[in-house]
């Protein structure tokens, strides 16, 4: 939720450009790009381009962003890096002229064996970010990598390959991280994620943070005066948006997290703004004008990701969802439960159930997100079908007495949409269904049932619910409302209310889920802690304690 006194200013280029824009769905895309041309500009091709930087004139290490990996394929991975000499300014210490940034890809961490190596442009129309998809690669396999801008060297990233497409995998193991609210406490957990054996980690959302952040950096509690006053303000402008990712990204064991492993990303609300839903935000202001606020946010999220050219956004619109496989050992069909949703009912936040949040005809995923997501199922050869998404899955009643108020931000406030989900996995045959949730700062293991109301209905599957790694503060072990969710929810077999994330490891008869904490996040150091673990086997899904 937002803080009481959240009344963003939205900037004059903003209001000024939404007053000629109108609602997107007059526009075309086309229009809708030279709209927001001040935002969302292309490097131009041919002698228009930008003039090149003389490498010479790097005088400060370009690389305090770090290195990152992602999406990987059983032939590439997408690798990314940012050259920023100066990352707190506006123009990140560079003029506007494009670089030249020589990457290579190795077999080993000395770079003795390199197998791919090349050549990539940093343009500033792309705040110098560099997305290089590293083609030619054998399936399986665990590569270095690093980048080169005239006489600076990145640090190395390591990345892997998955497996051949129809190869019988043994076995995967993978976090889950989401919500890192950079002023709410230190990324411990990413330290400890760092040193994990994960083949790949899943970023369920809340990325960064649209509020305001104090030159303290708020719980951390910097000298005061540590931080310029740029990040005191809600990100709006594309500007807003960039910065802010800079300061994300200047942490320390964020970056060490990126660089040891590749990562899976997609967004939830955060990384624009809290709570919005398709073209309506949080606030009234016109939709138009939010339009122009969610282009920048989109543009500076695939700016800043490890993320393929197809995603990269048209204006407002960003195409996220997208489907990897691990063999065929798992298929991840990555969603986005927030760009297309039909608006939250009854004014969002806990509601009771009623017409509006029961009508048929709301969506949480959107027609065509929910069309392929069925349709992938359909097709699926893999002995798990994993869905990596935002908000919370399951049935969640918050209330032992009946009836109870559910979320209206969660799938408890699109039920149709959900049900359409669970018969669109019934009617393809998925029988070892895991979804993967972030968003709500706790650790949670449900039990998907086939109907929620009905406790001795078929479990279909189970839902993994990581914490933040930051968000909320340092939490509690059992929180106030502990006793209440475990008796309202007998589908719920766990609930953790500390900072962490979560492994989960596939294998060809069962998963385990291991649900990690740490003790404390608004001091540096705290150890981490495997609160609890889990199974649940193919063929007979429900979560039991390991």
């Amino acid at each position: 939720m937002s803080p009481a006194n959240h009344q963003p200013h939205h900037a004059p280029e903003l209001r000024a450009a939404a007053r000629n824009l109108g609602r997107r769905r007059f526009l075309t895309v086309t229009g809708a790009a030279a709209a927001l041309a001040f935002s969302v500009n292309l490097p131009a091709a041919g002698t228009a381009s930008a003039a090149e930087l003389d490498p010479a004139q790097l005088t400060d290490d370009p690389f305090t962003l770090g290195v990152a990996s992602g999406d990987p394929l059983p032939d590439s991975v997408l690798l990314w890096t940012r050259l920023a000499p100066a990352p707190y300014q506006a123009d990140s210490g560079l003029p506007a002229q494009r670089v030249s940034v020589s990457w290579e890809v190795a077999l080993d961490e000395r770079f003795r064996r390199v197998v791919r190596r090349g050549t990539a442009t940093a343009h500033p129309e792309f705040h110098h970010t560099v997305h290089v998809d590293v083609d030619h690669l054998a399936p399986g396999h665990v590569y270095y990598y690093r980048f080169r801008a005239g006489r600076w060297v990145s640090p190395a990233g390591r990345t892997r390959t998955a497996p051949p497409r129809q190869s019988r995998t043994g076995g995967l193991t993978f976090g889950l991280v989401s919500c890192q609210r950079y002023d709410q406490g230190y990324y411990t957990a990413y330290r400890h994620l760092a040193q994990e054996d994960v083949d790949v980690v899943f970023h369920l959302g809340d990325y960064l943070y649209e509020y305001a952040v104090n030159s303290a950096g708020g719980a951390r509690a910097y000298p005061t005066g540590t931080l310029p006053a740029l990040f005191n303000r809600e990100t709006v402008t594309l500007e807003d948006y960039r910065l802010r990712y800079a300061l994300y990204k200047s942490d320390a064991d964020l970056r060490a997290a990126h660089a040891a492993h590749p990562f899976v990303v997609t967004w939830d609300d955060h990384e624009t703004e809290n709570n919005y839903a398709d073209d309506t935000p949080e606030n009234s202001v016109p939709p138009e004008e939010f339009l122009l606020r969610r282009a920048a946010a989109y543009r500076a999220y695939w700016e800043n990701m490890p993320l393929r050219r197809p995603q990269l956004p048209e204006g407002p619109d960003l195409q996220l969802y997208r489907r990897l496989h691990w063999g065929r050992l798992a298929q991840f069909d990555v969603l986005d439960t927030r760009q297309y949703r039909s608006n939250q009912a009854y004014g969002d936040g806990w509601q009771f159930s009623g017409p509006e949040s029961e009508d048929p005809a709301r969506t949480l995923t959107g027609d065509a997100q929910e069309r392929w997501l069925i349709n992938g199922w359909h097709r699926s050869n893999a002995v798990w079908n994993v869905v990596p998404q935002q908000v919370t899955f399951s049935q969640r009643y918050n209330s032992t007495t009946l009836p109870s108020k559910v979320s209206m931000d969660s799938w408890d406030g699109y039920p149709a949409s959900r049900e359409r989900v669970l018969a669109g996995a019934q009617a393809a045959g998925i029988e070892n269904l895991m979804v993967l949730t972030g968003d709500v700062h706790v650790h949670y293991g449900f039990d998907i049932k086939r109907d929620f109301s009905d406790p001795g209905s078929k479990t279909m599957g189970t839902e993994i619910v990581t914490t933040s790694i930051t968000s909320g503060g340092n939490g509690s072990e059992k929180p106030s409302n502990w006793d209440t969710l475990m008796t309202a929810n007998p589908h719920l077999k766990f609930f953790n209310g500390q900072r962490g994330y979560a492994t989960v490891t596939l294998g060809r008869e069962l998963a385990r889920a291991d649900f990690k904490t740490v003790s404390h996040v608004t001091t540096e150091g705290a150890p981490l802690t495997t609160a609890a673990s889990f199974v649940t086997e193919v063929g007979e899904q429900g979560l039991k304690p390991a």
